[in-house]
């Protein structure tokens, strides 16, 4: 007797879709068609009950009329994706008319959560971690976004104290160098089981971290770093 299979999850970050003027070939020719080579493999492996995270950098449009191809783009694919905004999503406005523009089964999270299948998944966008000789602005964006990744996470556990919880990032929490930090804390204080994050690019994603941390796993999946091929999260 056939059973259905339970729920998957994949995440894969980065796609930066071009509006016409931004082609990805220009960072080398493995980008040829890339977002071609990621619905297919999408396809191959994804059921309409699956989720695939989208953490940050959809798209390279300026506003939101302009992005809405993409999100079309993107929702047409198999299973339910959840967003979170990445530092280039410059058309990721209002919280609000971005939501309006979401195909069925598409959600943008924003110091909040969601719960899919009992599953809870929270997330923000992050900073860059601060050194020593960081400017005062960076540190300032750095609390800010902290603040956001505990409204998001608290978010999460008022629905639930004991539920799995996934956490969407756009920039590292952690480095190789430096795993303790203030998102770190956050996520360890939440109990998160699983982290994905983006925006790492070419020898820049060799020295991300990857692995288990303090109790939680991380996952660098911009699409490159993935072979432009979904992650599967245990």
């Amino acid at each position: 007797m056939w059973t259905k299979r339970p729920m998957m999850i994949f995440s894969i970050a980065d796609l930066h879709l071009d509006t016409g003027g931004k082609p990805m070939d220009v960072f080398g020719s493995h980008w040829t068609g890339h977002f071609s080579r990621i619905a297919e493999d999408w396809r191959a492996r994804v059921s309409p009950e699956d989720v695939v995270l989208l953490p940050g950098d959809l798209s390279w449009a300026m506003q939101l009329h302009e992005a809405e191809i993409h999100l079309r783009q993107v929702g047409e694919l198999p299973g339910r994706k959840i967003l979170v905004k990445g530092n280039h999503d410059y058309w990721w406005g209002s919280i609000s008319r971005v939501r309006a523009c979401l195909p069925d089964g598409m959600y943008a999270l924003q110091n909040d959560s969601i719960e899919l299948s009992g599953v809870l998944f929270a997330g923000t966008r992050g900073w860059t971690i601060p050194g020593a000789d960081a400017e005062s602005a960076d540190v300032r964006i750095y609390e800010r976004e902290l603040l956001r990744l505990k409204m998001t996470l608290g978010s999460a556990r008022r629905r639930s104290e004991d539920a799995r919880l996934i956490c969407l990032m756009h920039y590292p929490p952690l480095t190789l160098g430096q795993r303790d930090t203030g998102f770190t804390r956050l996520l360890r204080e939440y109990r998160v089981e699983q982290v994905v994050y983006g925006h790492l690019h070419g020898p820049s994603a060799a020295h991300a971290f990857q692995g288990s941390w303090d109790g939680i796993s991380y996952h660098l999946v911009s699409c490159d770093s993935l072979g432009f091929r979904l992650r599967e999260l245990a």
